[in-house]
């Protein structure tokens, strides 16, 4: 006699790819009340967050930052641990040259075009801005291998400009909490920036990408140990998968 199918427990779909339109969200469009808890909530855990990336100038943050592309921040402090020493400034990084640079990279992702921009990069600051790396968006972004999300980085953390750079975490942590249902960066962004509390908008990229990167991670989100478990419209799929 054969036996009977096993019953499959149902998978829900997780919010987390990237698609370009816009995606169906739990808890979309959020109230108000509760992004101001959630926000409150992760403050009060994280009261003074930092890239974990190491820098010392705003050269070297923008290099960090340009390297961290598809790429982790500890395989990118691995390399510029060493490369910093002998090369932290842009007239050091030139003299280095592009053939010097790679072997301290090699071990992050895409290091070939990574080099041949550090290097470009160092010599426009050298040529264009008398050897200061610009503090202004449009400067930055001007900046081979500097892209929006690298800018707002750097702009975030310099205390220049409140912004929200969007990476893998912070787009999957937003949809989840439905803060977002956008499908590409940029509009993740822009969406964050209109319901993030103004009090809240200096720190918050880096609330998101920690919360995301050590409690809701992309394959088994620790939602036991989450502070804003309860203010998660995403917490019942997870159980229940």
């Amino acid at each position: 006699m054969a036996r009977p199918a096993p019953k499959l427990k149902p998978v829900a779909k997780r919010p987390a790819v990237m698609t370009g339109a816009p995606m169906p969200v739990l808890g979309w469009p959020p109230d108000e009340d509760r992004v101001e808890s959630i926000f409150k909530r992760l403050s009060a855990v994280m009261p003074d967050p930092k890239t974990e990336l190491t820098w010392s100038s705003p050269y070297t943050l923008v290099v960090a930052v340009a390297l961290s592309a598809q790429a982790t921040d500890v395989s990118v402090n691995k390399a510029t641990d060493k490369l910093f020493n002998v090369a932290d400034t842009p007239q050091a990084m030139l003299a280095l040259g592009e053939a010097g640079l790679t072997p301290f990279i090699a071990s992050i992702g895409l290091y070939r075009g990574k080099a041949r921009n550090v290097i470009a990069l160092s010599r426009m600051v050298m040529e264009q801005h008398g050897g200061e790396v610009p503090l202004n968006r449009e400067g930055l972004q001007a900046l081979p291998g500097v892209g929006r999300k690298t800018a707002s980085v750097v702009l975030n953390e310099l205390g220049i400009e409140p912004a929200i750079a969007v990476d893998t975490h912070v787009f999957r942590v937003s949809h989840r909490l439905g803060l977002a249902n956008e499908g590409t960066p940029d509009k993740v962004e822009a969406q964050l920036m209109r319901i993030v509390p103004e009090a809240y908008l200096p720190k918050a990229h880096h609330w998101l990408i920690l919360h995301g990167r050590y409690t809701c991670t992309a394959r088994k989100p620790n939602c036991r140990g989450c502070v804003i478990s309860d203010l998660c419209p995403s917490r019942a799929v997870f159980a229940a998968a």
